[in-house]
């Protein structure tokens, strides 16, 4: 479940649309269990594949995460500020990046069960992910953050 929330996070945002989005998923899950084809890959790769299908349903917008109300000596204003600098740049990719960047990070999907969920091969989806880091890269240069790390190869 915390995957499936997760993915839906990256593509709606968080809080109760990302929740909503993932009972749907799993009301859909329960009714065509029957469909559920193990070979075609793993059953998160499949609760993914109908996670896509409801975010594209429901069409939301991406929205800016909420930040609870914490106190733990943590600048929240550089945090608040850090998610939604990452969330203008995500906003300026493509769906299919913005997809990408959500399976992999959100959903924690590694490429072989991405690239079952896109119809493509391992590689392509690497390939794939690759580049949308690439270009989420420049558009957080141009605004003057830096990703540590993240889809870089070292």
């Amino acid at each position: 479940m915390r995957r499936v929330y997760a993915y839906a996070a990256y593509r709606v945002g968080g809080g109760p649309d990302a929740e909503d989005v993932t009972s749907e998923v799993f009301e859909r899950a329960f009714r065509y269990r029957s469909s559920y084809r193990p070979e075609q890959g793993a059953p998160i790769t499949w609760l993914i594949g109908i996670a896509r299908r409801v975010v594209d349903d429901r069409r939301l917008p991406a929205v800016a995460q909420q930040v609870g109300d914490e106190a733990d000596g943590f600048d929240m204003e550089a945090v608040v500020i850090d998610r939604l600098t990452v969330l203008d740049a995500l906003a300026m990719l493509s769906d299919r990046d913005r997809e990408l960047v959500a399976m992999r990070y959100g959903s924690d999907l590694p490429s072989d069960e991405i690239g079952v969920v896109l119809g493509c091969t391992r590689n392509a989806a690497d390939v794939a992910l690759h580049r949308a880091l690439k270009r989420l890269r420049r558009a957080l240069e141009v605004s003057g953050w830096q990703m540590s790390g993240v889809g870089q190869r070292g």
